[in-house]
């Protein structure tokens, strides 16, 4: 087929855009500014390539907030059973873990890869690494290259150049006012699965920077953070990172903690009145309530002498411990922004309803979910839905007998 089709970004999005449309027989080359592709799911999989989540659909479509409307059809189109599917047919069997997280069995994401890369070669997809998008030039795209400035056109182009997190490793949005020059609404990036500066004070962050908190829960959610030099980070802080991140914004927010999310409060509240009121607020913590360690040092840090010598104050704060945040940690430490392409400049291909023939996959659009599989899930599922579109478009260019010669206008 005499079509040229770029895909800008060689990360999950870009990969699968270029699977579906090479995989109808069309000639595909991916355009990647880095050395080498997929280089942040290679990041992601050293501690575990977590692919997927296992939960009902219904719970995993809402995971993604406000951009639920949009992104349910989308993911629905390449659900998690699907992923799972998918990933067999590259040779990495899954597994679900304690936690509904799905894994592929090697825990890692350099076999996949290799395995995904394999494919596309089969299919006849060509990868031009360290050519770098800089943007338009007319109906143009110009590429930074090792030999010079590179100006091309193509039929279609899918972009899936990542969202603001990582920027080390390809995702810069340094595309943004290449968008917005063309009138492209873009939502400005924030942090998303972000830690939180703390003000600890000295004495806490020499005894427990470093350490895990387990066994606590934010809101009902249960589940385990560390505290860092800073402030805090992990899991359970990521889950809540959104919320935290809006509140700040609007003036305060607290990482309200039940140190204690097995024992009731009144139980706890009783135990810690039958403590020897002689006895050291260590011991008294440690009878009364089976706090030790870190979380002891939580409620020292985070209250005061008052409290620490009420029995009913202590206990609610056991319950309720608020550490009040600062600020989020930057963009560049997130797991993954917030923000990107309004849901608005996109039609229901994906394809950007002022550039004609150019569609947004991955994390430039904007929409954010947790950690758990959701982010990847949702790479791949867009990537995919990117690629349909160009095949339908490409279709539809063809019914329409618009074969004069003339390239798609990128304004």
């Amino acid at each position: 087929m005499d079509k040229r089709i770029a895909i800008i970004g060689g990360g999950p999005a870009g990969l699968m855009a270029a699977e579906v449309i090479s995989g109808a027989g069309y000639p595909v080359t991916i355009w990647e500014g880095m050395p080498t592709v997929g280089r942040k799911l290679l990041m992601a999989g050293k501690s575990g390539l977590n692919l997927t989540h296992a939960e009902a659909m219904g719970d995993f479509f809402s995971r993604f907030g406000a951009a639920r409307k949009r992104l349910e059809p989308i993911l629905s189109g390449f659900d998690n059973g699907a992923v799972r599917e998918w990933a067999a047919g590259l040779g990495s069997e899954t597994f679900v873990g304690s936690s509904g997280r799905v894994f592929p069995r090697a825990m890692k994401a350099s076999p996949l890869l290799r395995a995904w890369l394999e494919r596309l070669a089969e299919q006849g997809v060509a990868i031009r690494t360290r050519h770098r998008w800089t943007g338009f030039d007319g109906e143009a795209l110009t590429f930074e290259a090792p030999g010079g400035v590179v100006h091309e056109h193509f039929d279609a182009v899918v972009l899936a150049l990542g969202g603001a997190s990582w920027a080390r490793l390809g995702s810069d949005a340094a595309w943004v006012p290449w968008l917005e020059a063309r009138g492209i609404a873009v939502t400005p990036f924030k942090p998303a699965n972000c830690g939180f500066d703390v003000a600890w004070s000295s004495h806490f962050i020499e005894r427990f920077a470093g350490a895990p908190v387990k066994a606590v829960s934010v809101e009902g959610q249960p589940g385990e953070f560390v505290i860092s030099r800073h402030g805090v980070e992990g899991s359970l802080v990521y889950a809540q990172s959104a919320r935290l991140r809006d509140q700040l914004k609007l003036g305060s927010a607290a990482l309200v903690l039940d140190l204690a999310p097995g024992r009731a409060l009144e139980r706890i509240a009783g135990d810690l009145a039958r403590q020897p009121k002689k006895a050291s607020f260590a011991n008294r913590l440690r009878k009364g309530a089976g706090l030790d360690g870190v979380k002891a040092g939580l409620v020292r840090e985070l209250t005061s002498e008052a409290v620490r010598a009420n029995p009913a104050a202590l206990a609610g704060a056991i319950k309720a411990l608020a550490v009040p945040l600062a600020r989020a940690r930057p963009m560049d430490e997130a797991i993954s922004a917030a923000g990107g392409v309004d849901w608005s400049e996109a039609d229901e291909r994906l394809m950007l309803k002022k550039l004609p023939g150019v569609f947004v996959a991955g994390e430039m659009l904007d929409w954010e979910a947790p950690t758990g599989g959701y982010l990847l899930s949702a790479c791949l599922a867009t990537g995919r839905a990117a690629g349909q579109g160009v095949l339908d478009h490409l279709r539809s260019v063809g019914r329409a007998k618009a074969s004069d010669g003339h390239r798609p206008r990128f304004i």
